[in-house]
Formats: C-alpha cells, structure tokens, sequence
C-alpha cells in the first residue's frame, strides 16, 4: 500500500489477493481522498482463473453522490466513504473523517465493492470510539448487513493495527 498526498489531498494505492469459493483473485485499487478523508474517487481492477479482468470507477462529488463507471448511482446517496471489502484500509477513512471522542459513536454509510465481480452496494456501517489501548485508538464496527461486528485497533497515526479475522499488520 503506498499513502501520500497529492495536490488535492490524499492518494492510496494497494492490492490485495485472496481464495474465495476455490477461486483465487487479484485486486489492485487506487483511492482519491479530499482534506476531509471524504472520498473522491476510486479505480478498482479485479482479476480471477474465473472470469475476465473487470475495471471500475467510482467516483463521489464530496456531498454524498455517486457515480460508477460515469453513471448516477442513487442507491448509493448519502455515502461519503468507499469500502473494498478486500481491503482493511477503507476503514481508517470514517475513522479519520468523523473524528469521534472516547464514547462518541457515528453511522457511516459506504460504498462497498465486492472484492469478486466489483458489484457495489450501499452498506450500513456503524463506528463507537472506545477507551484507547496506551496511545492506540480503538473502535467497536458494525456492518449489521453483514452481520459483522467487531473491535479494530489503530496506531497513533491511524493506521490499521488489527482486524480481527481479515488483517494484522505484521510490522
């Protein structure tokens, strides 16, 4: 994953592989956040033994509209935030963006992108700041949808620290 600035703000560039269903597939994506950790744009390009290599483009005018691939994207209305359902990252977006105090919780609507096929849906998300572990944050997450929940750990620079059943960082 590579996390530097641009001239507008914040560019995320990373991959991710994975087996899902006995079908391997590659993800590579490149992410445009504005000052405000809202997200802008996204290319996400998909490629599985399965089926074809597949392309898409999201992108957001800041306030909570969507386009994919140049087309409206109403279901989406609301969502200030990608997801990629193959990557942990996504995550540290609301996270940043909201800015939540010890006990403060927030919904977050995203954008999620379906790691096989690169569908996208809206997804309910929920984030509750908890007590820091030392000089790491913490935050209860909530996908109801998916019926996931779990704690993620953040390091003082708010990255991603642990995932709980997806990703630890090794160093």
């Amino acid at each position: 994953m590579f996390l530097g600035p641009d001239a507008s703000g914040r560019r995320l560039e990373g991959a991710t592989t994975a087996v899902e269903a006995d079908t391997a597939w590659a993800i590579r994506y490149e992410i445009r956040l504005d000052g405000d950790w809202l997200t802008r744009s996204a290319r996400v390009v998909g490629r599985s033994a399965s089926a074809p290599r597949r392309e898409l483009t999201l992108e957001s005018d800041g306030a909570g509209r969507w386009r994919i691939d140049g087309q409206p994207a109403p279901h989406l209305d609301g969502c200030l935030d990608v997801d990629l359902e193959s990557s942990a990252l996504t995550n540290a977006f609301p996270v940043h963006r909201l800015g939540l105090q010890v006990a403060q919780e927030a919904s977050a609507p995203a954008a999620y992108v379906r790691a096989f096929g690169l569908s996208v849906e809206r997804l309910e998300q929920h984030y509750r700041r908890l007590e820091n572990d030392g000089t790491r944050q913490r935050y209860g997450y909530a996908a109801p949808a998916l019926d996931f929940a779990c704690e993620l750990l953040y390091d003082e620079a708010g990255l991603l620290l642990d995932y709980p059943g997806l990703a630890t960082r090794a160093a």
